[in-house]
């Protein structure tokens, strides 16, 4: 119900794009969000974003080179990835949920399958 692409493999300082297909009836009303798994580490929270496009909310190594963003009319996500550094590199996970509590702490109803991001320096 979530497929996320634009992954791949770009250079530190580059920027790349996620995008985030939802095929939920309910995607309006749900908190729309991207995690991040590196190798050997756990999933993390990167981003998310309200309902209506707004409130969005950002993990701190990510404030200020990530945006995200997304399209109602099309139940789209994006994750705009600028001025990327190797830490960066992990599957990104596209995930949903009525609720933000819920989605935030990685306990929600929705994933993806994950794209993979490789980040060379």
């Amino acid at each position: 119900q979530l497929v996320e692409s634009g992954g791949g493999l770009v250079q530190a300082g580059d920027s790349l794009r996620l995008s985030c297909a939802a095929s939920i009836q309910t995607f309006t009303d749900l908190y729309m969000g991207w995690f991040r798994q590196a190798p050997g580490k756990e999933r993390e929270f990167v981003a998310s974003i309200g309902w209506s496009g707004t409130d969005d909310y950002y993990e701190d190594s990510v404030k200020g080179r990530f945006f995200i963003s997304r399209d109602n009319v099309n139940h789209m996500v994006y994750l705009q990835m600028n001025s990327l550094k190797s830490e960066d590199t992990a599957i990104y996970y596209c995930a949903g949920d009525l609720n933000w509590g819920r989605l935030v702490h990685g306990i929600n109803d929705y994933w993806g399958q994950g794209t993979q991001v490789t980040v060379s320096s």
